[in-house]
This record gives C-alpha cells, structure tokens and sequence, in this order.
C-alpha cells in the first residue's frame, strides 16, 4: 500500500518514535522520515533494517535508566524534539484472568504502557514548552474500552491509563503550544500477529484464513473484514503530527476497521 508523500512536510522536524523498530512503530518511523523529518527510534531490540532508522538508540524503557539515556541521547544528538510518539506498548500476562496477574506482571504492564511515556513526557517536554511548539501522540488501543478479561486486563487499565494521562495532558500543554493527542488501534497485522496467526492455525489443524477470523471473532467481528496495516495507522499518526491537524489537541482518534460497536 502506497500513498501520495509530500516530501519536505516534515522538514526540519526531529522525532522521537518508542517501540520504532518493529510493526507500526517501524512504520510510523518511515512514514515520518519519507516526509523529511529527522528521526530516532528506540527499542530493546534494533531494527531489522537499518535504514529504517536514522538513530537507534537501545533502551529499555521501563526503567527510569532506560527513559534517562534516551532522553540525554535524543538531546545531544538533536538538540530536543518536536514531535513524539509514543508507540512503546504491549502485554505478557497471561491467561487466567485476574487471580493469575501478580504484583510483578502489573507493574510489568503498567511501567511499558504508562510510565515510558509518562517519564519520557517529563524529560522531554521541558524544552517543547520553551519553544513554545510541538506534538505529542500517545499510542493507545481499544482494549481501553473493550478488555478482554481473560489475558490483557491489565494491559487494557494500563492503556485506559494512558489515554486519561494524555487528556489531562492536552489540558496543560495547549496553552503552551505543545499539542496532544493519541491513537487507539484495533488489531494491527504485524508481524507478531502474522506469528500468532500461525500459531493458532498448527494448533488447531486450520488455515491461516481460518485462524485470522478465529481473531477478529473473539474480537466481536471486525466490519471491514480484516486488521489495520502498520502503514494505515502510520498514515492517521502523520496527520495528527502535521500542521494540517493543527485545530486536533486533547482528542483520541480509533483506527479499528469498526470493531468498537459503539458510537
């Protein structure tokens, strides 16, 4: 999938983009570097192609360590930024529903999917109000509103977290000139879920088109018949950067192909 790029619509712009190296992270990443921006990316893991990112910085980042380093690098390499995503997030709890989610594995959640982009917020936004511009978007999901009880319930409060962290946010910010917004995707077509799609269809004997629906089921259906590809969520995370989103601050945009089923 291919879309019309201006060039030098990010031109002179530095960008910060957690989780950059894989999925819609990666994505977002190019997306953002296609249209003339400078951008970084930081991961655990680098990137599968280097190319896909200007500076890697290796970091994790739900230590205050792991935030400091790529808060210090971004600031000696680039100065600052002027726009930041906060793609960072996911979940490693597992099924069982509440009684198998100890302390440990909700700090676990709560620190990768609120507190990297809370600590990073502090570190960086300083400088984003001294001049008096620049965007941050928080990457969100519908499990905020949707959780499914049974394995991410505590990735679902920790994102709920992070979508009123941002709102409260967007309150502060806008009339310093920092805008703010954040995403909420359904399920995305990575390559974690292509592995996951695998996994399901040798485990039950089915095709892969038998173990992608098996999905989008136990996600009450997805109207436009399939998941979100990384470039469709990094085309939305591209508008809401650009100055054509100027007017957009303190809301929360769904990409989901219509799995929320209501208004």
């Amino acid at each position: 999938m291919s879309y019309a790029i201006d060039i030098q619509e990010f031109a002179g712009k530095r960008v910060l983009v957690t989780g950059g190296t894989k999925g819609a992270g990666a994505a977002i990443a190019r997306r953002l570097a296609a249209a003339g921006a400078t951008v970084a990316v930081t991961a655990r893991t680098p990137p599968t192609d280097p190319a896909d990112a200007g500076l890697f910085i290796a970091a994790d980042l739900m230590t205050p360590e792991g935030v400091a380093r790529v808060a210090e690098t971004v600031s000696v390499e680039f100065g600052g930024v002027d726009i930041l995503v906060h793609n960072l997030g996911g979940s490693k709890t597992p099924g069982g529903g509440f009684a198998a989610i100890t302390d440990d594995l909700w700090r676990d959640e709560l620190n990768l999917n609120l507190m990297a982009a809370v600590r990073l917020d502090r570190a960086l936004l300083p400088q984003m109000i001294k001049q008096h511009s620049g965007v941050v978007i928080h990457i969100s999901s519908i499990q905020r509103r949707l959780p499914l009880h049974e394995s991410t319930i505590a990735y679902a409060a920790a994102k709920a977290a992070l979508t009123a962290y941002s709102k409260g946010l967007s309150k502060e910010l806008g009339p310093m000139g920092v805008r703010v917004t954040s995403v909420a995707p359904g399920w995305i077509m990575t390559e974690a879920s292509e592995a996951m799609v695998k996994r399901i269809a040798g485990h039950g004997g089915v095709d892969e088109g038998a173990a992608r629906q098996s999905i989008m089921n136990a996600l009450g259906g997805i109207p436009i018949g399939r998941p979100a590809l990384p470039e469709e969520i990094a085309e939305l995370v591209a508008f809401l950067a650009s100055d054509r989103a100027a007017s957009i601050h303190g809301a929360e945009y769904t990409i989901d192909g219509g799995t929320v089923p209501v208004v």
